[in-house]
Order: structure tokens, then C-alpha cells, then sequence
């Protein structure tokens, strides 16, 4: 069964930094594309930032030059390093992959924050 597992999340300060990990078990194959959604308190569940097996990263605008999202060489895990952090970045954090045309998603990670 494929599952993806999240690090804990955490209540950070504005102008912190905070690194959310992924980790890809029970399955051999690689996943195509893994990354990082976020879903606010009365808002959609929205992308932050997604990496492709060939290396293509895709950020939202919102998060550019702040997040930086990279995975070990086998796609197994994903990370998403959080500079600058801002109170709108308050949210659940849901890692992603897709394999096989199959989407997957982790359980969700709380992020806060606050002064």
C-alpha cells in the first residue's frame, strides 16, 4: 500500500524558517511528481510547489524565492524548505505524488504562524 508520510508541522514565528519532509513507502516505483499543497481555513486547497522527476520545480508565486522544494535521488522523499515565513502561510500541508497516473496524498501537516 502506498502511503506518503509527513514530518510534524509546527507554530513558527513571522521571518522564520521551517523544513516539512515527505517520505514515499510501500511501493518500488518512483513517483513521477511529488510536492507540497497547502489548504487555509476557508480557502481551496492550493499548490505550493511540485518537482518533477526530470527536476522541473514549479512554485506559486506567493511562496517564490521564500520555499524551496527538493527530494533525494530516487524520489522517496521530498522536502520543503520554509524561509521567511509569513503569517499567511498559516495552513495544513498536504505532501503529493502521482504515480501511474495515480494521485496520493499524505495525511496533512499543521503550520502556524504566529508571534
Amino acid at each position: 500500500q502506498v502511503q506518503l508520510v509527513e514530518s510534524a508541522g509546527g507554530m513558527v514565528q513571522p521571518g522564520g524558517s521551517l523544513t516539512l519532509s515527505c517520505a514515499h513507502i510501500g511501493s518500488i516505483f518512483d513517483m513521477y511528481i511529488m510536492g507540497w499543497y497547502r489548504q487555509a481555513p476557508g480557502k481551496q486547497r492550493e499548490m505550493v510547489a511540485t518537482l518533477r522527476g526530470g527536476g522541473r520545480r514549479e512554485y506559486d508565486d506567493s511562496v517564490k524565492g521564500r520555499f524551496t522544494i527538493s527530494r533525494d535521488n530516487h524520489m522517496k522523499t521530498v522536502s520543503l524548505q520554509m524561509n521567511n515565513i509569513k503569517p499567511e502561510d498559516t495552513a495544513v500541508y498536504y505532501c503529493y505524488g502521482k504515480q501511474n497516473d495515480v494521485d496520493y496524498w499524505g495525511q496533512g501537516t499543521q503550520v502556524t504562524v504566529s508571534s
